[in-house]
């Protein structure tokens, strides 16, 4: 069953999340073409470390990096290693970190350099739709009408919904119930409590909805190798409007409130 957490445990959580995009924009100060994505997970590890927190991916059922680095064609769960940033990357970065026992996980997608308008497209709708899924989550609706949102926004545009990963649950774990589907049906899924905290993470790709697996165990792409995008935050279930644990504000004053990295 989902947790209806308690104002001091949403706080906590809050805490952690807030933490986590800190982190996120720590890293994007640093995004340029040529830097590897190994470099870039160990800033993030250290930035976490200092504030007194724990890196939440590094060690998940064996995953090796504080960040999942997920570029182009890769739609989430990238290992980060000597692969190296180049103009034209569509990047998503994806961080947790653990404080006093509470998780904070969020993710977003940058641009470096000079990127197609095709990609720019992508990348803004993929945001403006993880906020219309953000506003139909208050107290009595459902999962379903999360991934409605989503989907119906997207789709509209011509993109595609991965289907084989969702949303979820957070609080003293990384993954709690509910799953929290991009896609679905109005007044279907799980009902949706007062204190109960989520994660909505739209993964949206330019084409096929279809994903790989590689065979590290973690990366996973699109099948026809066109770029995804991917945002996250975690929210808190309210009576009249979700109470948005995460945050992009950090991040999106890097770059003189730029989200595409130019450097």
């Amino acid at each position: 069953m989902a947790q209806v957490r308690s104002e001091i445990e949403i706080e906590k959580i809050r805490k952690s999340s807030l933490l986590v995009g800190k982190t996120i924009a720590e890293v994007a100060h640093r995004m340029r073409p040529g830097i590897t994505t190994g470099e870039l997970d160990r800033i993030a590890e250290e930035y976490i470390r200092d504030h007194g927190a724990l890196p939440a991916f590094k060690g998940y059922n064996g995953f090796p990096g504080t960040l999942c680095i997920s570029i182009n064609e890769v739609v989430v769960h990238g290992i980060p290693g000597n692969h190296e940033l180049k103009d034209g990357d569509l990047v998503s970065v994806d961080c947790g970190t653990i404080i006093d026992g509470y998780y904070g996980d969020s993710a977003f997608s940058f641009g470096i350099g000079e990127i197609s308008e095709e990609v720019k497209g992508l990348m803004k709708r993929t945001k403006e739709s993880l906020y219309l899924g953000i506003a139909a989550a208050t107290a009595g609706r459902r999962t379903g009408d999360i991934g409605f949102e989503v989907q119906l926004y997207v789709e509209s545009y011509g993109y595609s919904v991965v289907r084989d990963l969702v949303g979820h649950g957070l609080g003293t774990k990384l993954h709690e119930k509910p799953e929290v589907p991009n896609f679905g049906k109005r007044g279907s899924g799980v009902k949706l409590e007062e204190g109960m905290v989520i994660c909505i993470e739209p993964m949206i790709n330019l084409g096929t909805r279809v994903v790989i697996q590689e065979r590290d165990g973690w990366t996973i792409r699109t099948a026809d190798m066109k770029p995804s995008a991917h945002f996250e935050h975690a929210i808190a279930i309210r009576k009249q409007e979700a109470d948005i644990l995460s945050s992009f504000i950090e991040i999106e004053q890097v770059n003189n409130g730029n989200i595409y990295i130019t450097r």
